[in-house]
């Protein structure tokens, strides 16, 4: 008989994956999920092929946890190849490779430690914004006219790596929704060069990093202030409505509320309650 695939029972699991070289998220997610027979599983903060690295994965009901999870701010190792022209500013859309003069490593370092602050840049042309409702990424694989939007990432921290020309490695700590090929053409024209991203490596999203794929408890990472409940737990238990008057805090807001065998997420606006997500149990 052939080994189920898939099991049927419920799996509540938050793990960080490795996603490896040249393998897309949803590739290895799928690879994930047969290895865990689990099925119902999602990721957040999609890595391009390209790219490597931190990939969060929630299975069951915790897949629903990504938006209120804190996922930021965002780590990477870059690696820049000078005098390498690519359509999609990293090796995938490589177009033409000439050699580019050394720069001046003080130079390079500054520039980089300067990276520092607020950037208002055009995402590239190759990513998954949405553009009437298509995703750039495939407008500019069919040849049509890509105009991208301005717009603005925040970078809280860099550090200078290593210089062995052609590559520049450097690490920068970044804002939700960066773009660090963006990021590499800003240092680029500071250091007045060409080049592309060559390798892009995510250490960490807030405080989830890789640890051998080891369980997380999602609420040591839930960006909820906790809510306590005075009232009967049975109204959890049913999905029953709850007046505002059994919480500590009343005021407009996004709360958990823990119970012994599973959590709630709540809104309370206006005085009213609402589930936004109801009884996640806690562990498998």
């Amino acid at each position: 008989m052939q080994k189920k695939l898939y099991d049927n029972k419920q799996l509540n699991k938050l793990i960080v994956v490795n996603k490896p070289l040249f393998r897309s998220s949803n590739s290895y997610l799928n690879e994930i999920k047969r290895k865990y027979r689990n099925k119902k599983a999602g990721f957040s903060g999609t890595l391009d092929p390209f790219a490597c690295g931190c990939l969060i994965v929630a299975f069951g009901q915790y897949s629903k946890l990504f938006n209120y999870l804190k996922k930021t701010p965002k780590t990477y190792r870059a690696v820049i190849w000078l005098g390498a022209t690519s359509q999609s500013l990293d090796i995938e859309n490589i177009i033409d490779i000439k050699d580019e003069q050394k720069v001046d490593k003080t130079l390079l370092e500054k520039e980089i430690k300067n990276l520092i602050g607020i950037h208002e840049y055009f995402p590239p042309k190759f990513s998954a914004k949405k553009i009437d409702g298509k995703r750039a990424y495939d407008l500019a694989r069919n040849g049509e006219e890509v105009k991208m939007k301005k717009s603005s990432m925040e970078i809280f921290d860099t550090k200078f790596i290593s210089y062995k020309h052609p590559f520049i490695t450097f690490e920068s700590t970044v804002s939700e929704g960066s773009y660090i090929r963006s990021l590499a053409q800003i240092l680029l024209e500071k250091l007045n060069r060409v080049g592309t991203l060559s390798y892009l490596n995510r250490l960490n999203e807030g405080k989830f990093c890789f640890e051998n794929e080891k369980d997380l408890n999602p609420l040591d990472f839930l960006d909820l202030k906790e809510n306590k409940y005075f009232g009967d737990k049975s109204y959890f238990d049913n999905g029953k409505k709850i007046l505002v008057e059994y919480f500590q805090y009343k005021d407009d807001g996004k709360y958990l509320v823990k119970f012994e065998d599973f959590f709630s997420i709540i809104e309370i606006e206006n005085k009213e309650v609402k589930y936004l997500l109801n009884k996640v149990l806690c562990g498998s």
